[in-house]
């Protein structure tokens, strides 16, 4: 399994942006599936985008669709989440999740073999 710490985290305003990074350690990463959830208080957990080993197909929850890019960098054993456009409901603590099952699928992340990192928390004021 990988060991993922998220950074990137902070207080922006309403239409703002932040980029998140999460950076790796251990082998292999670029045979893993990367994915970004968050968990506000009071909601569940949401699967917000992820993309595959080759960077090549990614995903995204439709609440982002459009404000949000999922990249990789293979090379620095690194996931990025640009946030464009922030809304105040984009507030809650940021997950970083590796997976070698299937990279679309939520529960290839929540199962017992999925990689977390510590989260990040991200405040969108209004």
């Amino acid at each position: 399994q990988l060991q993922l710490v998220e950074s990137g985290g902070g207080l922006v305003q309403a239409g703002g942006s932040l980029r998140l990074t999460c950076s790796a350690s251990g082998r292999a990463f670029k045979m893993y599936g990367l994915a970004w959830f968050r968990h506000a208080p009071g909601k569940e957990r949401e699967f917000v985008s992820a993309i595959a080993w080759s960077g090549g197909l990614t995903y995204y929850a439709d609440s982002v669709k459009g404000r949000f890019n999922i990249s990789r960098d293979n090379s620095k054993n690194t996931v990025y989440l640009q946030m464009n456009s922030l809304k105040p409901e984009g507030t809650a603590v940021y997950y970083c999740a590796a997976t070698l099952a299937t990279y679309y699928s939520a529960n290839s992340y929540l199962s017992d073999s999925g990689s977390w990192g510590q989260g990040t928390q991200v405040t969108v004021s209004s």
